[in-house]
């Protein structure tokens, strides 16, 4: 005879397998991307996380809906990983700590970054995702240099926002690292260069 609680254990055997096999399909999705397959198939997924092809698709709508899913969980993990950068303190101190934190975010994001990249212009819910993510590269600057920005006119304080997130963007990251092929620790040496220049003149 079949019980309520029985009923119950069975309900949640179901979701939590369920939820094993939506990990392991994301999982398998960032895996092919971290290693160089910017646009994986919903076959090579399948076979990477060891599932039939429908079971992709049971889970998830379509790739775009896998690809929003597999970037929420690397924004959340390497934004809870990113240490809070004091917006006191000497401008040095916060350049180096802001430069610290940011490239070591940029090395570990830039896979999925160039993956996004290729579907922007095809993919809202990607676009929103990196516009989101765009944003709050801005607000931390504007957060972390504060006191500077606090004391340009206006105009000037605009146009030093605009020059800073560019600056510190991972556009500009990609740039240094893959397109002018410097090395981590040459390029965060010419990334506080350029965030001091900025910051640092009348």
């Amino acid at each position: 005879m079949t019980t309520v609680a029985s009923t119950d254990r069975a309900r949640d055997g179901r979701a939590e397998r369920g939820e094993r096999t939506r990990d392991a399909v994301v999982t398998a999705m960032l895996d092919l991307i971290e290693e160089g397959d910017l646009q994986p198939t919903a076959q090579r997924i399948a076979e990477r996380a060891g599932v039939a092809l429908r079971t992709v698709f049971h889970h998830f709508e379509d790739l775009e809906a896998l690809f929003a899913v597999a970037a929420q969980r690397q924004m959340q993990r390497h934004l809870s990983n990113m240490p809070r950068i004091p917006r006191e303190g000497p401008l040095v101190d916060r350049i180096d700590a802001f430069v610290a934190a940011r490239s070591a975010a940029m090395e570990a994001i830039s896979p999925v970054r160039r993956s996004g990249l290729l579907s922007e212009p095809f993919s809202r819910v990607i676009a929103k995702h990196l516009a989101w993510i765009r944003g709050r590269g801005r607000r931390e600057v504007e957060r972390v240099f504060a006191r500077e920005l606090e004391s340009r006119k206006p105009a000037v304080r605009r146009e030093l926002i605009e020059g800073l997130t560019a600056t510190a963007s991972w556009s500009t990251w990609e740039a240094l690292r893959a397109h002018q092929g410097l090395s981590a620790a040459q390029a965060r040496r010419v990334t506080k260069r350029m965030l001091t220049a900025l910051l640092e003149q009348e």
